[in-house]
């Protein structure tokens, strides 16, 4: 549809006609001075020397100037304009990565001058007839962030504009972030050293490349300075010569006349969204719109579409493709392509064959450039950060998705490598190594290549999808092969660390899933037959509970959940205790192989320091999840349509079996992660202070306010919920254990203990800055001000009991160190409590 919008003529020679006027032009010099004011016509500035290129507009470069010819049915059309980094200085991000994205027009204004107005959509009026509309205009002024004198005019046809100083200086539009400038200390542009280096046209965008040089503030002192939240950074360019030079590119791409049709969000779908607020003067308030990004999914033709509403898979008119970049090395190719294609099955679903493909990018092809933002790159980044990232850029007034540029970094194999040790080396042999082969790293490249994709596509990351997973069924090698250990490869549920050696199970990675499925379904399958998104919505309700609202393996829990245990990173099952029960049980086995398996010859420890350091992380992270069950609260959106409720307590015996986790692997002492053979190697520190600190820092996540007033809340709307009382019982019976075994506790108890009673005095002080109200669990609880609730109540009452065993204890304990333990626990509670003898 866009190919036939705006196009100017595709030569320069037509255009001329023969350069009518060329005689007029010639003695034009010959005119007296009074004549030197007048306009130039078009062929005096476009003489035969010009280089031209025609698309959505015309360029032409004459000279050492560009020029852009603008056709009337351009001037009022959105365009949006993405800037990217095409060669970076060192440090400061990578060829290939967005820099800035806006959405512009170009406008006629007064005194014969062009205006680019940017364009903002965040308040729109429903219906542009209605008198609601001036409102919405008289508030929402678009900037004018540049203006051209009109250098000539086509009649009724197009007119002229110099481009070169615009391109060739800084503009905020269609440059660096002001951010960005700031945080690599850019002063000012030396122009000298900065150019256009090219500006070509195509049929539906503009592709402009500058050099631009930027001299740079003094280095700051140690580095670096911080300021509020911004930091600066000192480039090595910047340090050896006072200077920084970027080579940016700038893709000016001509948005549909007529938006497509959006697709209303849904909270049970986990989809990347957007919206704006709509002022409809029929109506009584204003309304927030909010809907998906997708790829723009159409029928070749009439006839394919009546086929598709059949039930027969049809290709799409326009597939979407991902593109390598040629710099990625030759081995990781397939896999990347694989991770892309794994994509078909959910279009297939959907009601589409083939209409996600991977590509080698034709280098030989000269009309392509890997920043034109008409084609979608995996590019390939020579860095040293673990990590990929999926992004897409979409059309704000309906979220139909342009294109994507995956950023792949070279060290994420790095990531992968120790993700994949640490989580399956108790099961898989093949993880024992410091360099894995080839065909195992490649597997880890099309996960993670499958991952980020499914977020170019609109997929957000779905937190729940591995709770659907039953915990026994992780070590079911048949149950595995059929569904994969979590639902969605959107999920954080790497790799299957249940699984025991002995279970037979080989099927240890994530894949395109049920979830994945269903949600592109959701997203991409046509509705034919209706009229409006809003009749859509209806169609996509009632799809969601005939598909989706009694099955939990295609349940959707928002990554952002501070309160849902079940919505977890890096988590697995329907049961974080159990399953970290046996995730502890494969380190125990990885732990003392730690120097086995990573030796090598005239190299020193630091191998063997790492996958420690990853073991610890991962036991960590264990004890995080378990931790978040206690004062946990389930989230179930749900519409009118839909029975049960929406915010119900975690289940009191699972968050009873927390706490008693916590005490089993936690509080007493993990004296399996003190390794007498590897941390003497590793550390001088043989570990005393790294689980106390982890102690520490638990406790402290146990009594933030906020998960005790989850608790109360609980307990006060559901009597059979896990209530405030039932934590610190449970709490001050494990932590104070030996004051009924009557064993002496060791250092490790005796920090522990001493913790315990710091955090309990901090719940008797007045929380800074609290007003002293609570809130409801409807959707978060805030902190609050200890003092005017039950926690400072039951807080008081606890350190009385725990003065009173302790006086006994002390009494009874023939041990010396028990004794001044004791005594001295009893005085920090007297002082709390401003006890009197």
């Amino acid at each position: 549809m866009l190919l036939c919008l705006a196009l100017a003529p595709t030569s320069v020679d037509a255009q001329r006609g023969g350069r009518p006027g060329a005689a007029a032009a010639d003695n034009s010099e010959k005119k007296d001075s009074t004549d030197k004011k007048k306009p130039k016509s078009f062929d005096e500035i476009i003489t035969d020397e010009a280089k031209s290129m025609a698309g959505m507009l015309t360029v032409h470069e004459v000279d050492d100037k560009f020029y852009f010819e603008i056709p009337d049915s351009v001037f009022g059309r959105d365009i949006m304009a993405i800037t990217r980094i095409s060669k970076a200085p060192t440090g400061a991000g990578y060829g290939g990565e967005q820099a800035n994205r806006e959405v512009f027009r170009f406008e006629k204004g007064p005194n014969k001058k062009v205006f680019v107005k940017i364009i903002d959509y965040v308040n729109v009026s429903a219906d542009t007839t209605q008198p609601i509309t001036t409102a919405v205009t008289n508030s929402n002024m678009p900037p004018i962030a540049a203006a051209f004198d009109i250098k000539a005019t086509r009649k009724d046809t197009s007119v002229l504009i110099d481009v070169t100083s615009f391109f060739g200086e800084p503009n905020q539009a269609f440059n660096l972030p002001a951010r960005t400038e700031q945080r690599y200390k850019l002063r000012k542009l030396e122009k000298d050293r900065s150019y256009v280096e090219s500006i070509r046209a195509y049929p539906i965008n503009v592709e402009v490349r500058a050099v631009r040089t930027y001299s740079v503030a003094p280095p700051s002192t140690g580095g670096g300075s911080s300021s509020g939240r911004s930091r600066t950074v000192d480039l090595s360019a910047g340090l050896s010569s006072g200077a920084v030079t970027f080579e940016m590119n700038t893709s000016m791409i001509l948005l549909p006349k007529v938006p497509a049709r959006r697709r209303f969000f849904d909270p049970r779908v986990g989809i990347f969204a957007t919206g704006y607020t709509v002022f409809d003067g029929e109506g009584q308030r204003a309304k927030r719109e909010v809907f998906t990004v997708r790829w723009p999914l159409e029928a070749k033709n009439a006839a394919d579409a009546r086929r598709q509403q059949q039930g027969e898979l049809i290709e799409p008119k326009k597939p979407i493709v991902f593109y390598i970049d040629p710099a990625t090395p030759n081995k990781w190719r397939s896999y990347l392509k694989q991770g892309v294609e794994d994509w078909q099955v959910a279009f297939e679903q959907a009601g589409w064959k083939n209409a996600i493909l991977a590509k080698d990018w034709p280098e030989q092809d000269t009309t392509m450039s890997l920043e034109d933002a008409r084609f979608s790159v995996i590019r390939y980044f020579a860095s040293e950060t673990q990590n990929a990232y999926g992004p897409n850029v979409h059309d704000p007034r309906s979220g139909e998705i342009l294109e994507s540029h995956i950023g792949w970094y070279h060290n994420v194999m790095r990531l992968l490598k120790r993700w994949y040790t640490t989580q399956t080396a108790a099961v898989d042999p093949n993880a024992r190594k410091n360099v894995y082969d080839d065909e195992l790293m490649g597997k880890l490249v099309r996960f993670v290549a499958a991952h980020e994709v499914g977020h170019t596509l609109g997929l957000r990351h779905n937190f729940g999808a591995s709770s659907a997973t039953p915990v026994e069924k992780l070590r079911d090698a048949a149950w595995l092969a059929e569904n994969g250990h979590t639902s969605s490869i959107m999920d954080y549920a790497r790799f299957n660390y249940v699984a025991q050696p002995g279970d037979g199970v080989t099927n240890l990675f994530p894949g395109v899933g049920a979830y994945d499925r269903w949600a592109i379904e959701w997203n991409y399958k046509p509705i034919y037959g209706t009229d409006s998104a809003d009749e859509d919505k209806k169609i996509l309700n009632k799809w969601y509970l005939e598909k989706a609202a009694d099955n939990p393996s295609l349940h959707f829990l928002t990554e952002a959940s501070t309160y849902d245990p079940r919505a977890q990173s890096e988590d697995l099952s329907d049961n974080a205790m159990v399953a970290s029960e046996y995730g502890i049980e494969n380190l125990k086995r990885i732990l003392p192989n730690a120097i086995d398996w990573t030796k090598e010859e005239a190299e020193y420890y630091e191998m063997a320091e790492e996958l420690y350091g990853d073991v610890f992380a991962q036991y960590r992270r264990y004890i995080g999840h378990v931790t978040k069950w206690v004062g946990g609260i389930f989230e179930n959106p749900k519409t009118y349509d839909q029975e049960g409720i929406v915010y119900e307590p975690a289940p009191a015996a699972m968050q009873k079996d927390a706490v008693s986790f916590l005490h089993r692997h936690l509080f007493n002492e993990p004296t399996w992660l003190l390794d007498k053979k590897i941390t003497p190697m590793i550390s001088a520190d043989q570990g005393v202070n790294t689980i106390s600190s982890l102690q520490a820092s638990t406790l402290r996540n146990l009594y933030s306010t906020d998960r005790l007033q989850r608790l109360i809340e609980a307990k006060s709307a559901f009597p059979n919920a896990y209530g405030l009382m039932d934590f610190y019982q449970d709490m001050e019976r494990g932590i104070w254990a030996e004051l009924n075994s009557g064993a002496n506790p060791n250092v490790f108890r005796r920090n522990l203990q001493k913790v315990y009673l710091e955090q309990m005095m901090k719940m008797l002080e007045p929380a800074e800055g609290s007003s002293g109200g609570g809130s409801s669990f409807r959707r978060s609880t805030a902190s609050v001000n200890p003092v005017v609730t039950d926690i400072t109540s039951l807080t008081r009452g606890t350190l009385e009991d725990l003065h009173e065993k302790l006086e006994k204890a002390a009494k009874r304990t023939s041990d010396k160190m028990t004794e001044y333990h004791y005594e001295d626990c009893m005085q920090r509670i007297e002082e709390a409590l401003d006890m009197e003898d």
